[in-house]
């Protein structure tokens, strides 16, 4: 993470961050969403407006008052289907007009091992779902968003959450909660899933990236070595999970006090999640199993077949 000075920007206001590119940061900080929701409106005259952040009357004005005079928002786009990133966005589009678009409501994009966790009564954790969201036009990987002299390029980055989006505009990425300022991504089942996040790293380095704005925090400026990190990160905690698994069968939890031993008690069942996710990952490569059924509360083994 980064010290809480390298990143303080002012809340409710539009910044230029490069021509035709500007953000605003949501009055919405937490632990979970650092300095709070990155809004970012792309263009000049016909304007995209990416995740407008969470039901917040202050914001929806801050975003309406960076439309000047000549301009209009044509697009609304959301990356993800988060309490903090997506519910503003139909307040939103009825007040300017304009369409709403997505990859799917909040369950699209979730992988067949989530749908049957989710079928066990599991919820999901940290941020919360926002369940009665539907755009107005659907996204796919590959397609493209055309406004007024800007593009965005649609990249299908599950993991985070399954119809977690990315947004290309020429050699910049939009990456949401894929690849944040400040800290790794939450994956937390059964709408994160850990075995879908890796792939979309992969898919993500498979590019030559100047800059990421994430969804939080401050812009990634070497995007190649803040995957690295990532990656490398998450195969350091796979390691740490697996040693933890040598010494017995353990819950997601007993897992976390021990790997997750620094992290705040705020902060321990967002890690208690992504032990979780790691070991529904290793069930998937046979690596471990549960020693009965799987889910949350479930003991985990190493797989000895």
């Amino acid at each position: 993470m980064l010290p809480p000075d390298d990143f303080d920007p002012p809340v409710g206001l539009a910044e230029t961050l490069s021509p035709g590119l500007r953000r605003i940061v949501a009055p919405n900080p937490s632990p979970m969403t650092y300095r709070g929701t990155n809004t970012y409106i792309v263009g000049t005259k016909g304007l995209g407006v990416i995740d407008p952040g969470p039901q917040s009357t202050a914001h929806l004005q801050a975003i309406l008052d960076a439309v000047g005079p000549d301009q209009e928002i044509t697009h609304v786009i959301v990356t993800h289907t988060h309490l903090d990133h997506s519910p503003l966005a139909r307040p939103l589009a009825d007040k300017v007009g304009a369409p709403v678009l997505a990859f799917g409501d909040a369950s699209a994009g979730r992988s067949e091992v989530m749908q049957r966790l989710a079928a066990t009564g599991l919820m999901g954790g940290g941020e919360g779902i926002d369940e009665t969201f539907v755009p107005d036009q659907t996204l796919a990987d590959g397609d493209l968003i055309t406004g007024d002299y800007w593009q965005l390029e649609v990249l299908h980055t599950p993991g985070h959450i399954g119809n977690h989006l990315s947004l290309g505009w020429g050699n910049v990425c939009f990456t949401a909660d894929h690849v944040m300022g400040w800290a790794s991504s939450l994956v937390s089942p059964p709408d994160g899933d850990l075995t879908d996040f890796m792939a979309s790293c992969a898919k993500l380095a498979a590019r030559d990236w100047d800059v990421f704005y994430p969804g939080h925090g401050a812009p990634v400026r070497a995007p190649a070595a803040r995957l690295e990190w990532l990656i490398k990160h998450r195969l350091g905690r796979e390691a740490a999970i697996l040693e933890e698994l040598r010494k017995g069968p353990a819950t997601a939890r007993e897992i976390a006090t021990t790997v997750y031993a620094d992290t705040p008690p705020a902060l321990l069942g967002a890690a208690t999640r992504n032990v979780l996710a790691h070991l529904v990952d290793l069930t998937g490569k046979s690596v471990v199993s549960p020693v009965q059924d799987l889910n949350a509360e479930a003991k985990f083994q190493l797989d000895i077949g």
